[in-house]
């Protein structure tokens, strides 16, 4: 039996029928800019055309989404990259169009899903991941399955308080892990340092060819990243904690080995669990979306 898994991003769309571990069919299209119902009917096309090149007819549609959502009632409270996304009836309007049931999940915690069962943490019975890029994300599965929270609010690693009074956040309020050591976070602080504007690209150039502004910018941030998880762990305790995103994977190993000290450094008299890089890259929205209907129809 399959499922399919659909990936819903503000630019592009991807639809792909998962079964025996492993997406067998794939279909991408442009994110629509006409609105809510026409997002919803380039999903559905999107699944059907993923069906039909893999001659099948899956049992159910897992989505990952971005914003803030309300699990029980399958609404997207707000998605800021895609137009007419505002206290939106994902789940029900796809369903409709789809003929299938959909369970929705959110983007960052379908990632940590994927992680679990078919990458860094895979064999584990509890894991932790954890993305730093643009911003944080992240989520904690524990027995198969995501923990939400009594309100969904679970996995909302980047908004830890790792500063108190510390940089405005995206959120409110300050001195989040979000504020501290993401891409954005990491240009402000070159600007004040540098006295213009300097993106990633330029600061971790400068961080690899050993500049001591550059590196006293970028190992700030990875020292708070350490100290978020360190944190984490004593909240979650989980078997494996699992780090992604474009900022984690492509800074160089003197911000991992700055993550790990500090990491090691506020856990010390703790049980540390291992600390992995995330093995699945692009691929682990679409494949988190897909086990997320797997897991629910019993196909895991």
């Amino acid at each position: 039996m399959s499922v399919i898994g659909i990936d819903l991003g503000g630019t592009k769309i991807a639809a792909g029928v998962f079964a025996d571990g492993a997406i067998q069919s794939k279909t991408t299209v442009p994110t629509p800019e006409a609105g809510g119902q026409a997002v919803i009917e380039a999903m559905a096309s999107a699944a059907r055309s993923a069906m039909e090149a893999a001659g099948v007819r899956a049992r159910a549609i897992g989505l990952g989404t971005p914003g803030p959502l309300d699990f029980k009632q399958g609404i997207i409270k707000f998605a800021p990259n895609i137009a007419g996304f505002t206290n939106f009836p994902i789940q029900r309007l796809l369903e409709e169009a789809s003929g299938l049931p959909v369970y929705v999940e959110n983007d960052a915690n379908a990632a940590a899903l994927a992680e679990h069962f078919l990458g860094a943490a895979r064999g584990a019975e509890s894991s932790l991941f954890v993305t730093v890029s643009t911003g944080v994300g992240g989520g904690f599965v524990w027995g198969n399955r995501v923990l939400r929270g009594a309100h969904g609010q679970g996995g909302e690693v980047g908004h830890i308080t790792v500063l108190p009074g510390g940089p405005s956040c995206g959120c409110g309020l300050e001195g989040c892990l979000e504020a501290l050591a993401t891409g954005p976070a990491m240009e402000r602080m070159a600007q004040a340092v540098y006295k213009r504007e300097v993106g990633t690209r330029e600061l971790f150039a400068r961080f690899q060819a050993g500049e001591a502004k550059a590196r006293r910018i970028v190992l700030q941030a990875a020292h708070y990243v350490g100290i978020g998880l360190a944190s984490l762990v004593k909240a979650y305790d989980p078997e494996v904690i699992v780090l992604g995103g474009g900022i984690a994977l492509n800074a160089g190993q003197a911000y991992l080995d700055e993550v790990h000290a500090t990491y090691e450094h506020y856990l010390e008299g703790w049980i540390a669990p291992p600390l992995r890089l995330a093995e699945l890259g692009s691929e682990a929205g679409l494949l988190g979306a897909a086990l997320t209907a797997a897991v629910e129809v019993g196909e895991v």
